[in-house]
Order: C-alpha cells, then structure tokens, then sequence
C-alpha cells in the first residue's frame, strides 16, 4: 500500500536513509537522519509504500531551488529497503508521488542520481526521467569525488 508516510513511520523511514547513508553513495549526505528529523520531513509530500505493517520504502519532494522563480520546479528522493528491491513497489511510489506533486500544481521533477548508481538513472529513465546534465565531481564521500547525474521530468 502506498500512503501518506506520518511521524510514526520516522524510526523505519530512518533505518532505510541511515542504511544508505552509511553504505552507499546512493546520498552524498554523511550525516545520519534522527528519527525526530525525519519525524519533521514526513510531513512535507512524503510517501511510504508499506507492505504487512514494514515500510518498504519512503519517496518525497522538496523545492528544487530557492526563489519565487523556482516555485514549480521539485527535486525528490525515493529509497527502498533491501526487503523491497525488485517487487515493484519503487515504480507504485514514483508513479504516486508524481501523481502527488502535479495535483499540488509543480511542472517539473528533478531526480539527481548518484552515477556510481547506474540502476537509479535506468529505474528513473523508465519512470519517464530524461537524462539532462552530469555533474562532475560534485559530490565527496568515502574518499572520493562523485559526479551527480541529473534528470528531468516534465508533469
């Protein structure tokens, strides 16, 4: 089922970002999220695709830029618990959370994708995200520097 994520589902949404964060250079963030942090973000447009009480996944968006200018154009995240890969449930919360954030009235959607994760830029081309620039080395973690690739979805 996909829902709206409330401040009960933080300590799960918070497993699955603290995971990435400390594994993965999915995020560039090092910082671990706290459960009363996440608690907060929860909400503002966050969804979580939960399955038999277990949230599976969490997706939201956020201003893309600060600026009047920039009202109408988003940036999200979408992570998925090692539990929840392959079953389709990624596609479910997109596909709901673009549904959201055009109802809210946004024009664009940006996904900005790690490209040490080249599965999150096909995951985002099928969604209907096209490639549009890559950032280099904009990113540090673990050591080393990271390009940014960044896609595009029109609403």
């Amino acid at each position: 089922m996909i829902r709206a994520a409330t401040p009960a589902d933080a300590p799960q949404i918070a497993a699955i970002w603290n995971h990435a964060i400390r594994e993965t250079t999915i995020t560039f963030n090092p910082v671990e999220k706290s459960d009363d942090e996440v608690a907060d973000l929860t909400a503002q447009n966050c969804l979580v695709w939960e399955q038999d009480g277990q949230v599976l996944g969490f997706a939201r968006y956020f201003p893309f830029r600060g600026g009047e200018g920039y009202r109408f154009t988003i940036e999200h995240t979408v992570m998925l618990h090692e539990d929840g890969q392959g079953q389709g449930g990624g596609k479910r919360l997109m596909g709901a959370l673009c549904s959201h954030a055009k109802a809210a009235g946004n024009h664009t959607m940006f996904a900005g994708c790690s490209a040490e994760n080249p599965g999150a830029v096909t995951f985002h081309a099928g969604l209907g995200f096209q490639e549009v620039a890559t950032l280099r080395e904009v990113g540090f973690k673990f050591g080393r520097w990271i390009d940014l690739v960044l896609m595009q979805k029109r609403l």
